[in-house]
């Protein structure tokens, strides 16, 4: 990794940022054609056409329109999601383009088959239903310009400031200062082992920067929260931090239940309903001045709409009133809070503008791009990243910004110029040891441990740990387009098959009594909506339905199950893999499951590649490894078949 002054670093971040920009718009244009609307190629951010329902507003007095469309809800992964910008559109008379209607939208909720969407105001409303009487409508995401400009802007100030204590830090986050330490007293909570211990340690003895290196099930959010509550004995309070709404959430919600006052700052639609509470909103509208606040702005508004002008004089007082209770409530929250939370570009809103805080908490740190890290740098003295750049990276559109730097994250980059900051966690509480391996060889340096409590713990006591099922002798007509394919049938109604062959050994009414829970991975969202829709034609599913879940590697980050299916998809003679190159994401899929891991795939294809080569040998030596002869392929097909 090339060191470059902090300047020019963070200006060669500023150009990489707009080639992603770029990229990413570039790619939701070509990919949003009429042809691909019409085939639904586009349906994980697109659905046409939709059908509008009645407005009404919602908890925060907004204006929602809900859509509705003949696409299964449940049966695609897509990108919508509540606080998620969209549009609506229409296809131009000659069916060759894709026009938006130039009004921005914004999801709210999804729920009942339904996407309610928040549209700004009575005329928008009126347009989009106007159009709607003469045109069929789509509506689609839209790329998050608004996150981009935030994250450019913190870029330019970190490069215009002069505060000497920024310096210094930006200087150590980038490599040219080395980071301080001071010596403490000993820290030692009796419910942590020692590796937690020392990360805490590690993190009050720091004066710039502490990382805690969280492999999968090793308490990196409980380590990171003690951290935090101990802290909070020398500082009155802390920002904390991740690079997405759902990982914000997860840790303020361990901290609330340790009874911290968390604030949460950011858009409610994005918010889970434990933190609604904690929302700036909520708080500011529980204020007891928030009630006179309320009464004066509806007096002013009221008179405005009447036509009616207040006295000068009056009008001066009314005003006056007001934004003494807007400054004194805004006072108080922040005051109260010992935690303020937020995104990492959340911390670009106005709200944060001219906070400061002793020390910021960032949270899955190994998945922000580091530009977003920067704009809540900005507000901090010091710095504490948790997460495992072993895992899931950012997401990037652009191969030349990823090539050219922004891939590395800056957990990465100052792990490597300051190991003296990184404590890795060892002991992990989640896997049976034989799952748990070859995950930590090949990316841990052997070096995790399985706790006590999980290290033999099985689903059945005769059952073992791993099984694999091989493919490699099925056969279908389909194998030789199948170099680039992402979906595989045969796989597909395979992996239901044996998901119900396991479920029968188990006993369905013990999987229900005990709770005993599965996951379904595939790396592409193809096969993942061909699962889906065979599991509903089942009725043998129908009452175990809670207990399964279908998904993307990506949408399984931060999750576990008792069992964990992983289908493979990858089936040709010229080993070509895919998508399944990225071992990171491999490393997720395999260490979500506790007990049992099953992966369905042609090990012919995937040991073309070391680490698959590699993997399957670890199944054979310490589990199952179950090649499926010709016939099995028909038989699970005809099988399927009649019961659906």
């Amino acid at each position: 990794m090339e060191k470059t002054n902090a300047i020019a670093h963070l200006s060669r971040l500023a150009e990489l940022l707009k080639k992603e920009q770029e990229c990413e718009a570039e790619a939701q244009r070509k990919a949003l054609t009429a042809d691909s609307v019409h085939s639904g190629s586009c349906d994980s951010f697109c659905h046409y056409p939709v059908r509008l329902g009645h407005s009404s507003h919602n908890a925060l007095g907004q204006l929602v329109l809900p859509v509705s469309f003949d696409t299964d809800p449940d049966a695609t992964e897509n990108d919508f999601e509540p606080g998620k910008p969209v549009a609506f559109f229409y296809l131009s008379a000659d069916g060759e383009a894709v026009v938006d209607l130039q009004h921005p939208c914004m999801v709210d909720r999804i729920g009942d088959g339904l996407l309610h969407i928040v549209v700004p105001g009575l005329n928008a409303l009126n347009f989009i239903v106007d159009h709607n009487k003469h045109t069929f409508l789509g509506i689609h995401t839209c790329v998050e310009s608004t996150t981009y400009n935030i994250m450019q802007e913190s870029l330019r100030a970190a490069m215009r400031s002069t505060d000497e204590r920024f310096v210094r830090l930006r200087d150590t986050l980038t490599g040219w200062q080395q980071p301080r330490f001071r010596r403490l007293p000993p820290v030692s909570f009796p419910w942590l082992n020692a590796q937690q211990n020392k990360a805490i340690q590690c993190i009050v003895e720091s004066q710039d920067v502490a990382i805690v290196h969280g492999p999968p099930g090793t308490g990196k959010t409980t380590t990171l929260v003690e951290a935090i509550i101990e802290t909070l004995q020398r500082e009155t309070q802390v920002l904390v931090c991740a690079p997405s709404n759902a990982a914000v959430d997860w840790i303020c919600e361990q901290l609330m239940r340790r009874s911290v006052h968390v604030l949460r700052i950011g858009n409610p639609l994005r918010m889970s309903d434990e933190m609604l509470e904690c929302s700036y909103e909520r708080r500011y509208a529980a204020h007891p001045d928030f009630h006179e606040l309320w009464s004066i702005r509806q007096t002013l508004n009221a008179r405005n709409e009447k036509g009616n002008a207040v006295g000068g004089e009056q009008l001066r007082k009314l005003h006056k009133r007001m934004t003494e209770l807007e400054v004194k409530i805004n006072a108080d929250l922040f005051e109260q809070a010992r935690v303020v939370s937020c995104t990492l570009t959340g911390a670009g809103f106005r709200l944060l503008e001219r906070r400061h805080f002793g020390t910021l908490f960032i949270d899955e740190a190994a998945q922000s791009l580091e530009p977003a890290c920067w704009t809540a740098v900005l507000h901090a003295d010091r710095i504490v990243l948790g997460g495992d750049h072993k895992q899931l990276p950012p997401t990037i559109h652009s191969m030349d910004a990823a090539r050219g730097g922004l891939a590395v994250t800056l957990m990465q980059r100052v792990a490597q110029y300051h190991p003296q900051s990184v404590t890795m966690l060892n002991i992990q509480y989640r896997m049976h040891r034989d799952i748990m391996a070859f995950p930590s060889r090949w990316f841990y340096h052997g070096r995790l441990e399985a706790a006590p409590e999980v290290a033999d713990r099985l689903v059945s006591p005769l059952d073992t740990p791993l099984t694999w099922f091989d493919t490699s002798l099925q056969d279908s007509p389909e194998r030789q387009s199948r170099t680039q394919s992402k979906m595989n049938t045969a796989e597909a109604r395979l992996t239901v098959h044996l998901l119900r062959d396991y479920i029968e050994m188990i006993g369905a009414d013990r999987v229900l009594s005990d709770r005993i829970d599965f996951g379904i991975i595939s790396p592409y969202r193809a096969q993942v909506r061909l699962i889906r829709r065979l599991l509903k034609m089942q009725r043998f599913f129908k009452r175990l339905r809670p207990q399964i879940s279908v998904g993307s590697v990506d949408g399984f980050q931060g999750r576990e199950h008792d069992v964990i299916i992983l289908s493979m998809v990858r089936d040709n003679d010229s080993g070509a893999i895919g998508f399944l190159s990225d071992l990171r994401r491999m490393n997720v899929a395999m260490t979500r499951a506790r007990m049992k891991l099953i992966v369905i795939g042609n090990a012919e294809t995937l040991s073309h590649h070391k680490f698959y080569k590699e993997l399957i040998e670890h199944f054979q030596t310490h589990g199952q490894f179950v090649v499926l002869p010709k016939e099995e392929e028909t038989e699970t097909t005809k099988q399927t078949s009649h019961e659906q």
